[in-house]
């Protein structure tokens, strides 16, 4: 198939953030040191967390089940080294809160090496079978959702997935980690591919990449066979692209309808990392361990793209790449959709795409927020049309129910252009978060009277 260069083709509005890339972007992945204490919570991912099934004391092998997935909407989480049980008790996450977990302490000696358990072949593994095997593996979407992935493939009953695509595009500024990915483990992504498309039914595979990463999308395009049902489309740089609703209107021309998913429109979007994993895991029979994560920004020395034990802490981290005294502020995630962290001994999961740090040179923050001008600056930047600025007016009265309602309020997906250009430095991305929880917790409570008559 040929290599299609869309450059007319993308979604409404959006804005154009700089990207800073260029320092690491061509940095090749690079293995990071084992850290002498890992810290692994349960819940890394979207659903019920891990079940715990090692004791204290306890010694492990590197990628031996530590936790089984407890439940459909769960995964297990394997060990990460080869080492003993510390500790089992509370472990600080990134929400602020404690979580279940496991403190694990290295053998410094050991040679790391990872067994290989029972394969799925793609030959005779059935639809079901690949599911299955992509849980046992714990795979979660890589690129920051951290949802269980064998759900995410699962076509429901009277749907059908006519399209895989492969979401490449990685539209969040610093972070270069799919990128290179996508150089360095192509194989694997072709790989990953294979299984994805037999476990969906898939008839094509669309593999979406950014302008500004032409260089995977020639590399890729080289090592995929005339034959292959796989094209690999280029589209403008332009941000929240990496969306998968943007990207299906982008590539496709299609619209996920409000409340949807893009089975909806009978798609399957799938991160590259995550395809990656699948290819590379599925065939030895193996669990996640480690995964590909961008270090960078202005208070970090040794910027790069590095291969990182799960459960590495984050102050081990910052000081493996020499981090700058003077440092302010740490994202977990990119600066438009990440987390800034309030406490460095939180360690790396299965979302983390990448830690972005800055010094205090760089964090301009206006504490004066301002009233709404009405300069529709954010309504303009909303990628699905909504209108943030009367969302934001209602999330200052409260007025929740008429959000969702009325203006489509759990459609918004976070992705920070409206604050981005908002000249009065209305916080509202953080406004929407809050709001959709609240949202969320009432329909729950709702659901669960009715359940209850």
């Amino acid at each position: 198939m040929g290599l299609f260069n869309f450059h007319r083709n993308t979604f409404k509005h959006g804005v154009h953030p700089p990207e800073h890339k260029a320092d690491t972007n061509g940095l090749s992945i690079r293995q990071f040191p084992f850290s002498p204490i890992i810290i692994l919570p349960m819940a890394q991912h979207i659903g019920a967390p891990a079940e715990i099934i090692v004791r204290e004391g306890q010694e492990v092998s590197r990628g031996q089940l530590l936790a089984k997935a407890a439940g459909y909407v769960s995964v297990p989480i394997h060990s990460p080294i080869e080492g003993k049980v510390r500790k089992i008790g509370n472990v600080p996450t990134i929400s602020g809160k404690m979580s279940p977990g496991i403190y694990l302490e290295a053998f410094p000696f050991s040679s790391q090496e990872v067994m290989d358990g029972t394969s799925v072949d793609l030959d005779t593994a059935s639809p079901e079978e690949i599911l299955q095997g992509i849980q046992d593996a714990g795979i979660v979407g890589l690129g920051g959702a951290a949802f269980p992935t064998h759900v995410k493939l699962k076509v429901p009953e009277g749907k059908r997935c006519d399209i895989l695509m492969i979401n490449g595009i990685e539209c969040e500024p610093y972070l270069t980690t799919d990128h290179r990915v996508m150089l360095e483990q192509a194989d694997d992504i072709l790989m990953g591919i294979k299984y994805l498309m037999k476990a969906t039914g898939a008839k094509q595979t669309i593999i979406g990449i950014e302008a500004n990463k032409q260089d995977a999308a020639d590399h890729l395009q080289k090592l995929i066979h005339p034959d292959d049902p796989i094209k690999v489309k280029v589209v403008p740089v332009k941000y929240p692209q990496g969306s998968e609703k943007m990207l299906i209107t982008s590539i496709l021309d299609l619209e996920v309808p409000s409340g949807g998913l893009p089975i909806d429109v009978n798609v399957v979007v799938v991160n590259v990392a995550t395809t990656a994993e699948i290819g590379r895991l599925l065939p030895h029979g193996r669990g996640i361990q480690e995964r590909v994560i961008t270090i960078t920004g202005p208070a970090v020395k040794k910027k790069g793209n590095y291969l990182i034990p799960i459960g590495t802490p984050l102050r081990y981290v910052l000081e493996q790449v020499g981090a700058d005294e003077k440092i302010s502020e740490v994202y977990m995630g990119g600066p438009m959709m990440g987390v800034a962290v309030s406490n460095l001994d939180i360690s790396i999961v299965k979302g983390t795409s990448g830690i972005v740090a800055f010094t205090a040179n760089e964090v301009k923050r206006s504490d004066k927020i301002y009233p709404c001008i009405k300069c529709g600056a954010c309504v303009d930047a909303c990628p699905l049309s909504l209108n943030p600025s009367k969302l934001g007016i209602l999330a200052k009265f409260e007025a929740y129910d008429e959000m969702a309602e009325q203006h489509n309020l759990l459609d918004c997906f976070e992705c920070g252009s409206c604050s981005y250009v908002c000249p009065s430095h209305i916080p509202l991305v953080q406004y929407f978060r809050l709001s959709k929880s609240i949202v969320r917790k009432r329909i729950q409570t709702k659901k669960a009277a009715e359940h209850a008559k």
